[in-house]
């Protein structure tokens, strides 16, 4: 997990980021301005940077330009939408660049794909019995290995990704079997029931009453 830097000057949307960031196991550290940003940098070596643009004091293209973030890569959070502000902020080094309004699912979508090219790890979760290596994709549970078709393997990695928090059947049909896909939501539920079997994980996959499920760890 990592340790991540949010500079946003609106403090319910930088709680909640904090908040989602929490839930899937990273770590983070606050700031309101540009001002604040520079400074906790001095004594803050994060892993990841998530920060807004339109910010008081001094704005996030400035401290890119001032290269307060340099060697961290960076994650735009911004309501500036053109073309002409998406790819300003790319040529100034930053890593990606997300327009609000934005789903949390898809921010930690991004942050989880940034970390991976910056950051490359060997991916292993180990929730009770199991032991999950997403990157070979394979799992054993008490040390015997079971077997997950690529669709199992693949809800089970969206639910890991999301940790703690609640997917709708929409939305893990859209993240686990791709925006193209238009079969009944009734499938996921088929799907969930065979991962809570071959993995044990009747107690941790959760039903969110009307909703979806939820993986707690």
């Amino acid at each position: 997990m990592a340790n991540i830097l949010i500079v946003e000057d609106e403090k319910s949307i930088n709680d909640l980021i904090l908040m989602n960031l929490n839930l899937v196991g990273h770590t983070g550290k606050q700031a309101f301005d540009g001002d604040e940003a520079a400074e906790v940098m001095e004594e803050f070596q994060p892993d990841l940077v998530i920060l807004d643009v339109m910010l008081p004091c001094s704005d996030g293209f400035s401290l890119m330009e001032q290269e307060v973030f340099a060697g961290v890569p960076v994650i735009f959070l911004t309501a500036k939408n053109s073309t002409a502000d998406i790819v300003k902020g790319l040529k100034l080094g930053a890593d990606d660049y997300i327009v609000k309004p934005f789903e949390s699912v898809e921010l930690l979508a991004r942050v989880d794909a940034v970390l991976r090219r910056v950051k490359p790890t060997e991916r292993v979760i180990t929730i009770d019995k199991a032991i999950i290596c997403l990157d070979e994709r394979t799992v054993t549970v008490d040390g015997v290995s079971v077997e997950l078709t690529n669709r199992e393997f693949e809800l089970l990695e969206v639910l890991i990704s999301n940790c703690n928090i609640a997917l709708s059947r929409e939305k893990l049909l859209d993240l686990a079997w791709g925006y193209d896909y238009f079969g009944d939501t009734r499938t996921v539920d088929v799907h969930i029931t065979k991962l809570r079997k071959k993995l044990g994980f009747e107690s941790r996959i959760k039903t969110v009453y009307k909703l979806g499920y939820r993986l707690e760890m």
